[in-house]
């Protein structure tokens, strides 16, 4: 879906969702074939749920939303809400519920989704605000995607033989390094017109910032291994004081997934060991060792707000892009997105994707983390439900943008929020940093 005036008829309406609801479960088809039954039941990691119960959990938000209230269609399986509410079930109490097995959850959300193909025929787009320009529909598969790159995450947690293989991303394509100078002035921030945003992106509002430099890419593998070779883990002069509580209580030595290999690093992907690549972007770093770099760096973390304008402003026009390239869908050529490859693109990979200020791989290859608290922005409104967004919002989650490699095209824009706790790492996160502009950078 693009931001436009120019929206889809009816019929081009339910082709586009008929063809991303199917998209959205092929993935998740792939995600789960890949395991045995006893795969899919086990607990990888006490911060993931187990395969299977993702895997009823999208079937059964399907049919919360859009068999029941869309299509005021009678419950396929009430008696399972319960366990699948993901507010009352905490991730590390799931494998202990009496969950689907798996020949029963794929059954479920194959009906679920039979019911929903049927009642797609008879949708009118404009009865109400949560199917206006199929929003409820686009909704559920945005959540679907999320839980797919969930699952993805939590296929790199387990242990065993590897069960994916992809093609590597791309070989750089330009040299890319150092900083872009932002200048100050207004951008408008959020959205008000694209119609698959979710209540977070909302409401369209005006942002002014000071002059700012942002790095041209995201910090490297190279780059943040010299960080550690300097002591970055031993000093505490370059971490906040929860920061480096934390790290003291868990060991942090390196990112997530790394280990010492000779004089270098070694990655563990997926199941198979490989040599740490200097110029791709480092993942699996959480917040507090992001921050940390940053100040080691003389730098810092960029805003919400900074990171946005960065991705989305367009200084010949003054307007903000849907992406960094422009309003158009990503393709292959713009990001490294949707599980086509298993890790991040190195440096310079994908210059078709670049802001117009000259700013590269803001979509794709790791989400970012910014200094932003999460909140809702100036005149936020809760819709559909407060569990999506505003039940987060607050001091304990910092926000992340811009979408990883197991992000899919649905579920990441230039408006696309995501948040997390700062101690999380099993998410395929990274950073790049920004700064402050010296007096003698400021533009005349």
């Amino acid at each position: 879906m693009t931001e436009t005036t120019d929206r889809p008829d009816g019929v081009r309406l339910r082709e586009h969702i008929a063809t991303e609801l199917a998209r959205a479960r092929a993935r998740t088809e792939v995600l789960t074939d890949a395991v045995d039954d006893a795969d899919l039941v086990r607990q990888h990691s006490p911060l993931m749920s187990p395969l299977v119960w993702d895997l009823a959990h999208v079937g059964n938000q399907e049919e919360l939303w859009l068999v029941r209230d869309v299509g005021g269609r009678e419950p396929v399986r009430q008696d399972i809400d319960e366990l699948y509410d993901a507010f009352k079930q905490p991730r590390r109490d799931r494998p202990a519920l009496p969950l689907l097995p798996p020949p029963q959850a794929r059954a479920y959300v194959s009906t679920v989704r039979d019911k929903v193909f049927d009642l797609l025929d008879g949708v009118t787009f404009t009865d109400r605000r949560l199917v206006a320009d199929g929003f409820a529909f686009g909704m559920i598969v945005q959540h679907e995607q999320q839980h797919d790159e969930t699952m993805l995450a939590t296929h790199q947690l387990r242990s065993g033989p590897a069960v994916f293989d992809a093609p590597p991303p791309p070989e750089p394509r330009v040299r890319v390094g150092g900083e872009v100078l932002v200048p100050a002035g207004e951008f408008t921030m959020g959205t008000d017109t694209d119609p698959w945003a979710l209540d977070n992106e909302r409401p369209a509002h005006r942002v002014h910032l000071p002059a700012y430099v942002i790095d041209a890419a995201p910090v490297t593998n190279g780059a943040y291994a010299a960080f550690i070779a300097e002591g970055g883990y031993r000093d505490p002069r370059w971490w906040s004081s929860a920061g480096w509580a934390h790290l003291q209580e868990v060991g942090l030595t390196a990112p997530l997934h790394w280990r010492p290999d000779g004089d270098g690093w070694a990655y563990r992907r997926f199941g198979r060991w490989a040599p740490v690549r200097d110029d791709e972007p480092v993942v699996h770093v959480g917040w507090y060792e992001a921050q940390a770099y940053a100040t080691w760096a003389g730098k810092r973390l960029p805003t919400e707000a900074e990171w946005e304008k960065a991705a989305r402003w367009d200084p010949a026009t003054g307007r903000s892009r849907r992406y960094p390239w422009g309003d158009g869908e990503p393709t292959t050529s713009h990001a490294n997105l949707g599980q086509q490859h298993l890790w991040p693109a190195p440096v310079g990979a994908y210059p078709a994707g670049a802001s117009p200020l000259g700013v590269h791989q803001l979509i794709g290859d790791v989400w970012e983390w910014t200094s932003t608290t999460f909140r809702g922005h100036p005149g936020f409104t809760a819709f559909p439900y407060r569990e999506y967004s505003e039940v987060f919002f607050g001091d304990d989650y910092r926000v992340l943008r811009g979408g990883s490699f197991g992000t899919d095209r649905a579920a990441c824009r230039g408006t696309f929020r995501n948040w997390d706790y700062p101690i999380r790492r099993q998410i395929f996160s990274g950073f790049r940093c920004a700064r402050d502009v010296a007096p003698e950078e400021a533009p005349e």
